[in-house]
């Protein structure tokens, strides 16, 4: 577990996340992070939640579907 420090950054206020924490999370200065609020807290991640619904979704669909995707495909 880290503890962040809350700093003054122009006219807003920002978090600066450790090398440690970036490295986990596999992203670099310039990438985006996302905020999901959930029932223990915040989460913080840089994948798109609505991205991956829609890749949940799709896979439900092939899986589903296979045969006729298969077909479909010939």
């Amino acid at each position: 577990m880290s503890r962040l420090k809350l700093r003054a950054i122009g006219n807003s206020v920002g978090v600066v996340l450790p090398r440690e924490v970036l490295a986990r999370l596999k992203v670099n200065e310039g990438d985006v992070l996302h905020l999901i609020e959930t029932k223990d807290g915040v989460m913080l991640t840089p994948l798109d939640p609505n991205v991956a619904e829609q890749v949940r979704l799709g896979r439900d669909v092939m899986r589903r579907y296979r045969d006729t995707l298969r077909v479909l495909a010939q």
